[in-house]
Formats: structure tokens, sequence, C-alpha cells
């Protein structure tokens, strides 16, 4: 059960000396940063009625302190390589813009990588939007499913897999909900959702059945499997943007100087609830929203306040519940504290995930959480809208509340001025730190025309985890390959799709096609791969904590495919050894859901062990 003590006794207990102790940790850092940002002018705040002024120039400005910034043999050659016409991925995501600036346009589209059809390859699920009514044209938009044949080479298996249905799809959520050990696939859309479950390799539509389908007026966006009371079932959260259809998004008529009708910002629009399903066993599940606690009203008004783009799982208080955590854009962002008792408490303000370091909203989109410092503080990256640093929100010696980071850390700077949507935790080198990378574009064509320091095409950005060594932990690579081509980034996920042990990239494009990335990193640094197959908990193992220990220095991975923008990555994690051997490993120990703890023997790395849960 959750700590029954007090919101006030937490707060004077883990409150702002937390805070002080945490910042004071890396004074001279922190100070060095923040002269240069003063030194580089006020930030200029958001466009589209987020009071932006005019542009600035942003040659330079920007750039941390020749002091602070490691030096060019620190960091290691890290490149991503576009392969995506070379391994038959031919998807184009079509948004169904026809001149009428209709907000859905902007933010599409969802991505998910899972095994399909149990084969232990990676396959990859794009989701596509659509045309509008009365504006239809050309070949009809659908879903793409690509199955994958263990070298990193795809086929399209859409319409033999049963997955060639069009809607206006935004993101997705991957997990074996019935536990047949085939994992099942849930659709965020404008409009009706869509549940389909797999029955080896082929899906089949069990929405209404189910009973997830939402509103028909829904805007719904990311979602997630989780097992939310621990009873080896997966529920399911879905996260809705705003309250939305063309005649109010019309009605506000919102215009950008030497543009004419632009597309609205989601501060013109009423916030929405989202949803918790709770999955009762049959194959099908009962909207417990309202109980639950996930519905945030503002007090003087009675209106929702949520406006999910993002949502991640973490267990941040470590009491083995899983929580949510919820990007909201331009509206506090939510931390949904599991009271272990089927209820939920939003906390985000006392938690310190609410809100900038400056006390203010942000427009937050993508979102992932690791324990990306090897030790007990657990990190939230947030990005968000442009000329808003990503946030890095981490607790203090493994103890909420958060602060957030991400300037004494590194990404602040060089994250300012780019509209961030999918990031990611990831471990690029395998050297055994989680670097952070992120998608990147913008929402408007000709946003360029009235901010030049803006560009709707936009590259996206690698941060090397340099540890305790450098300065700052994060520092960017000047030149990760293709990843740094300028992109309209939307959803992006990770998996190794080419067999060789690390971690590749898909990213999506807003009306634009989905670009493959390899990861062609050549350090020989070893590794190790983990899948967990449930019996006690869910078969898919969300909500497992696995901790390798080697050389020293132990690693901490969840198991939960929610991460990212609208996206959804492999399941199995991956753990980089550097140049240590399985000699060197000390412990590989399995924290499943059901509150069983296992150690499993390492002989040899450059492997995918699959363990399966112990009885209790």
């Amino acid at each position: 059960m959750k700590d029954p003590k007090p919101d006030s006794d937490r707060l004077s207990e883990f409150g702002a000396d937390a805070r002080v102790a945490r910042i004071f940790r890396r004074s001279a850092i922190a100070a060095g940063v923040l002269t240069v940002v003063v030194a580089a002018g006020l930030l200029i705040g958001w466009w589209l009625g987020r009071d932006a002024p005019d542009a600035v120039d942003e040659v330079a400005v920007f750039s941390p302190a020749p002091l602070l910034q490691p030096g060019p043999e620190t960091a290691p050659t890290l490149r991503f390589t576009d392969v995506t016409a070379a391994a038959g991925i031919d998807f184009v995501h079509v948004n169904g813009a026809y001149g009428e600036r209709l907000l859905p346009e902007t933010i599409g589209s969802g991505v998910a990588v899972f095994d399909y059809n149990n084969n232990g390859h990676q396959d990859i699920l794009l989701v596509n939007s659509s045309h509008w009514p009365g504006h239809e044209g050309g070949e009809r938009p659908r879903l793409a499913l690509y199955r994958n044949d263990g070298t990193g080479h795809f086929t399209d298996v859409t319409e033999e897999a049963g997955l060639d249905i069009d809607l206006y799809g935004m993101g997705v959520a991957v997990g074996d909900y019935d536990n047949d050990g085939w994992v099942d696939v849930f659709i965020t859309a404008v409009g009706t959702n869509r549940l389909f479950r797999n029955k080896e390799g082929r899906f089949r539509e069990v929405t209404d059945e189910a009973g997830v389908g939402g509103l028909e007026r829904d805007w719904s966006t990311a979602a997630a499997f989780f097992d939310s009371n621990n009873n080896g079932l997966l529920d399911l959260y879905v996260g809705n943007y705003v309250e939305w259809s063309p005649e109010i998004d019309l009605e506000i008529d919102f215009r950008l100087t030497g543009l004419g009708r632009a597309y609205g910002a989601p501060n013109h629009f009423n916030g929405v609830h989202g949803y918790l399903y709770r999955n009762n066993g049959d194959g099908t599940f009962t909207d417990v929203s309202a109980v639950a606690g996930i519905r945030v009203v503002e007090p003087a008004t009675g209106r929702a306040v949520g406006k999910a783009l993002g949502v991640v799982l973490v267990d941040y208080d470590n009491d083995g519940w899983m929580d949510l955590v919820v990007a909201n854009d331009t509206v506090r962002n939510f931390l949904f504290r599991n009271r272990g008792d089927g209820t939920f408490e939003e906390i985000g303000a006392l938690e310190g995930v609410a809100f900038d370091r400056d006390g203010r909203a942000t427009g937050a989109m993508g979102i992932d959480a690791a324990w990306f410092r090897n030790d007990e503080d657990i990190g939230i990256a947030i990005g968000n809208f442009a000329n808003e640093p990503s946030s890095l929100y981490v607790t203090a010696d493994g103890q909420p509340p958060f602060a957030d980071e991400a300037m004494i850390e590194g990404i602040a700077g060089p994250t300012r001025l780019a509209l961030t949507f999918g990031v990611l935790f990831l471990d690029v080198d395998l050297n055994g730190r989680l670097d952070l990378i992120q998608a990147n574009g913008h929402l408007e064509h000709e946003i360029n025309t009235v901010h030049p320091s803006q560009h709707y095409e936009q590259p996206g950005q690698l941060f090397w985890n340099c540890g305790e060594d450098c300065p700052t932990r994060f520092t960017e690579i000047r030149n990760p390959g293709d990843l740094a081509v300028p992109m309209v980034g939307r959803g992006m996920a990770y998996g190794d799709f080419d067999g060789d042990g690390d971690l590749d990239l898909i990213v999506t494009q807003n009306g634009r096609a989905a670009v493959l990335l390899r990861n062609d990193q050549e350090h020989g640094h070893n590794w190790l791969r983990v899948r967990l197959v449930g019996t006690q908990s869910n078969r898919d193992a969300i909500g497992a904590e696995v901790r390798l220990r080697a050389g020293g220095v132990t690693q901490r991975r969840l198991v939960s495919p929610t991460r990212s923008y609208l996206a959804q990555v492999e399941l199995p994690v991956t753990f980089g050894l550097g140049l240590l051997t399985a000699s060197d490993v000390e412990s590989l120990e399995i924290r499943w859901p059901s509150g069983v703890i296992q150690q499993v023997p390492v002989d040899a790395t450059n492997q995918l062990l699959t363990v399966e849960e112990p009885a209790p």
C-alpha cells in the first residue's frame, strides 16, 4: 500500500531542503550555465498566441560557454544512417491538410516497435491519419505494418495481418491484454479509438466488445497499457488532447501576421479528461476514470485541465505500484500517484514536475523516464515547444520531489530553439550510460517567414552521456549522421532491427515519409539484452524492473514500451557493457510486478536472454 503520510509532511521532509542540496551539489556548473543564459538574453516565449515577440538570432547566442563545452576528443563518433528505402519502408504520412489549417493536421503521427508474430524480430507499425470528409483524393491512407526478416529488411504485411484500415489516427499502444502470448494493438484517433486483438499474427478488431472506443467527439493521443492494480492484467490509460471540432477550430480563426489564417495554439481550446479502463479479464474493460482519480478539474471553473500529448510509466516512489506522468500542452503536467487501492492522486505540482524551473506551464509534447545516472535518481525528460528548453526533472538521492536539472545537465541551451516531439533515453554506444535523443519539427510550414530563428524542418539531436567526468553530463554530438538531416519529426521509437545489439531508430514525420535510422556506432562494446515473460505478472512483464550490476555499476531498466511521443518501443531491455565481459557481471536481478525477485545467471555477453517469471 501507499505511504499514508500526508502531503504536508512529505513536503516538509523532501521539499525545499532536497532542492537546495541538489542544486548546490553542482553549484559551479549551474552558475556557469546561468551566466551563459543571462548573456543570451530573455526567452522569447511561445509562438501562435504564446506571447512570442519577433525573431531572435539563433547563431551562437545559445551555445554553451567555451569553458563548459567538453572538447571534441571527449565525445565519441556516433552516427545514424538513413536506410529507409533499402530496408523496404515506404510509408508516407497523410495529414489531410487542404488549406483550412485545422489543428489535428499538425501533430501526427505515432509508431510502435513490437514483435507481432513472435518470431523474435522487431516489427514496425506506423499510424496514419486521413483525408478530411469532402476532400478525399488519391490513394486511401491506411496504417502500415512492416514485418522484419531479422536482418533489418521489412515487408509490408498490413493487409494479410488484418490492419488494412483507415482512420484519422494519432498514437498507438501495444500490450498483451489477454495474456495469450500475442501482443495486441490499440490505436488512438480523432474520433473513435480502435482495439485490435492479435490472434497468432492476425488482428481482429474488438473495440466495441471491449468497450474502449471512447466518444466520437474525442481527440485521443498518448496511450499506455499497464497493470494499475498488480493483478496480472494490463489496464489501459488513454490521454485526450483538447475539445475540438472543425467548427470550433474555424470559429477561433487564429491568424499570424504575414501568413493569414494559421494553426491555433492549444490555449485557445478547452482541456478534456483522459480515460482509465480497468481490464476485467474476460476481454472487456470497464471505464473507471471517474472513480480512479484521473479526472482533474480547475476548481474555479469546473473545467477539465488536461491537454495530454505524452505519457510515461514510473514507480517514482519505489512502492511497487506504477504511477503515470502525463505531458500536457500549455497546462501543468500531471503526476498520477498510484495509491495501491485502485485510485490515483494527481500531485504533479507537489512533486515538482508540473511546471518549468520558473513555475510556468510549457508546451509539453513527448516524454521519457530513466535512471540515466546509474544511481537511485530517476529522471523524466519532456520535449517542449519552440523557445522552451526541454525539461529534465530529477529526484534527489532517490527521493521526490523532482527538480528541473536541464540546465546543469547540459541540455537546456542546445534544446531551446527546437520544437521537440519525440524524446528517448537509450544507450547509443553501449558504454553503460543512457544518452538522450530528440526528434524535432515545427507546426507551421511558413514559420521561417515570420520567425527567422525557426524552421519547419529541424534536425534531430543526440546528447551523449559523459557521466561524471565532464563539466555537464550531456554533450551534444556535433555530427550524428542522418539524424541531423532536418525533418518534420514527430513520433520516435527504438528497436534492434538488424540484430547487432545496438538500438536503431524509426522516426515519423508529419505529412511526410517515415525515416529508419540504423545505428552505425563501431566501438566494439559488449551488450546484454533481456526479454521477460510473465506468468504471475502480466505476460509482457510491463512494470518489471531489471537491474544489471557489472564492474561495480548498477544499471536499471523499466520494462515499458510507452515512451517518447505517440510511440511504443521494443519490449526487450538493452544494457551496454562497454569492454566488460560476462566475468565482470556481478548480478542480474529482475523485480517482477507480482513482487517476485529473481536472480538470473549471465554466462555470456552479446546475447538476448529470455527469462520466464518463476512461481512465487
